[in-house]
């Protein structure tokens, strides 16, 4: 039926018809690479929307020289966590925030960028280490430089703020606000190694 049909096609039509299928497998086979491109492209944004970098930095503190954000805030490791392993979650995170990224993570100010790296939690998200601890926030720090939850005992470990070398700090810290003088941080960061007479591996 479709060959008498194509019979009486007059002879253009004919050639046009093989031409025309030939022009749209090539249309569609094109459309599915741009794409298949297009997840390329469409991710290459999603990697410069990664450039909402977390930034690690040195402080300066009573204690000697401690980590935290980019704004100042403390950061803490968890006595109860193994190495690059959290423990923490429910309302152990609700109190402690885990410190996550969702792009990449920078050194400045007296942190190493050799010793940062990030871990994956339950719920997908990505947590930031410094020498293999998590690290975290404390709810009960409210501006930059406070140091509200060095040497608390919640949650059945103790929680310690971190020297750049990768130790836990011990002593108490009495900053009430952030000293974030570059020039200051590397000068008490020799301090903090006596906080950090225990090693970044010790998590007691």
């Amino acid at each position: 039926m479709s060959m008498s049909l194509l019979g009486r096609l007059p002879m253009p039509v004919k050639l046009g018809v093989p031409v025309a299928a030939g022009l749209l497998a090539e249309a569609c086979g094109t459309a599915a690479g741009s794409t298949g491109g297009g997840s390329t492209a469409a991710g290459a944004p999603a990697s410069s929307g990664s450039t909402t970098a977390t930034v690690i930095e040195s402080h300066a503190g009573s204690a000697g020289a401690f980590l935290t954000n980019s704004s100042g805030r403390a950061v803490y490791l968890w006595a109860a966590d193994g190495m690059n392993k959290s423990t923490c979650s429910g309302a152990c995170a609700g109190a402690w925030p885990p410190v996550t990224t969702k792009g990449h993570v920078t050194a400045a100010n007296g942190a190493k960028a050799a010793d940062l790296g990030t871990i994956t939690r339950s719920d997908g998200s990505k947590q930031v280490t410094y020498l293999g601890h998590p690290l975290y926030y404390f709810a009960g720090d409210s501006g930059s430089g406070q140091t509200n939850g060095q040497g608390s005992n919640s949650f059945g470990a103790k929680w310690w703020l971190i020297a750049p070398a990768g130790t836990k700090i011990t002593a108490a810290d009495s900053a009430a606000g952030a000293g974030s003088s570059s020039s200051t941080a590397p000068a008490s960061s020799g301090g903090s190694s006596t906080g950090g007479s225990s090693a970044g591996g010790s998590w007691g």
